[in-house]
């Protein structure tokens, strides 16, 4: 495993373990919200995600995208299949150099609309630099 990865990995640690202390002191019942937070490599996988959506300078039309399809407007259902798209190929793309990281990958990839991301469609590959 990477020292990146760990770092990471040590990182979403923490942050789980702020989520889950900040609800259970405002009286919630870890019981009750603990199967509802995602898993210590999920939060990785989203991590990830977000510098790969930073560095191909798509951060700010995928969160507009996301915003959108949550709308009552026509153009809603193109929005979502477009962010979905993306983010399946970034997801994949975190798949294939993390290996580590696949079940987190799939889990996270199973939220996504897929009959409206082309199964055919090949996983976008970043040369390794």
């Amino acid at each position: 495993m990477s020292d990146s990865l760990a770092r990471l990995r040590a990182d979403a640690r923490l942050e789980l373990d702020v989520l889950i202390e900040h609800r259970s002191r405002d009286g919630e019942d870890p019981w009750e919200f603990l199967q509802f937070l995602p898993t210590v490599d999920q939060l990785v996988v989203t991590a990830l995600r977000d510098e790969e959506l930073d560095r191909l300078g798509k951060t700010a039309e995928f969160l507009l995208a996301r915003l959108g399809q949550k709308t009552g407007r026509s153009d809603a259902a193109r929005l979502r299949s477009e962010a979905d798209r993306l983010e399946y190929g970034i997801l994949r793309d975190i798949a294939h150099r993390h290996p580590e990281l696949t079940r987190a990958v799939w889990t996270l990839a199973g939220d996504l609309d897929h009959a409206q991301i082309s199964p055919a469609e090949p996983a976008s590959r970043r040369s390794e630099e």
